[in-house]
């Protein structure tokens, strides 16, 4: 009986792997080939102070570029100074191509300024944001009959825009010619 039951326990099991090795040859080749799409591009803002700091006369840079980002228009704005230009929208939306002329006459006036500040409202689409930066930050131009990408304003901070108050009073001079 001794025998009997060690014979019946010996099981030559082969595992069969061919099942995996199917699945490996097609998971492989997907996987590189999602890898080259899903590049991630990291960009570095800088935020705003929360306390203001007071600079010396000397180190204060000549302009103090702010882009203004409302519902209806961009304004261009030089912090010391005030308003550069006020870029309405389009009907197709932004005007990104009148902020990047503004911004390119501004680089070329200030060729050593790199900062740049978006103030945004809190309802602006990220979107919005991102083209905004995408705008600010490089251009192409030509060189040598080349197109070539160039820098604008590649250091960028964020921040909240000022409320809106050429809203407001284009509403309540709306609203008082309707009353009268």
């Amino acid at each position: 009986m001794r025998g009997r039951a060690r014979r019946n326990r010996e099981v030559n099991a082969e595992i069969n792997i061919t099942a995996f090795m199917n699945l490996m040859v097609v998971l492989v080749p997907f996987l590189l080939i999602m890898a080259v799409f899903s590049q991630m591009s990291i960009l570095q803002l800088n935020l705003p102070a929360g306390q203001t700091v007071e600079q010396e006369e000397e180190n204060k840079p000549p302009i103090v570029l702010e882009v203004l980002i409302y519902g209806n228009r961009l304004e261009i704005v030089d912090r010391q100074t005030g308003p550069l230009k006020i870029v309405p929208n389009t009907a197709e939306g932004y005007d990104y191509e009148t902020l990047v002329k503004t911004l390119k006459a501004v680089k070329n006036r200030f060729p050593d300024i790199t900062a740049i500040t978006l103030l945004l409202e809190s309802t602006t689409p990220y979107d919005v944001l991102v083209q905004t930066m995408d705008s600010v930050r490089v251009t192409t131009q030509e060189q040598d009959g080349e197109e070539v990408q160039a820098e604008l304003f590649p250091d960028i901070s964020i921040g909240d825009a000022p409320p809106d108050t050429s809203n407001k009073t284009s509403q309540s001079t709306t609203a008082q010619e309707a009353s009268a």
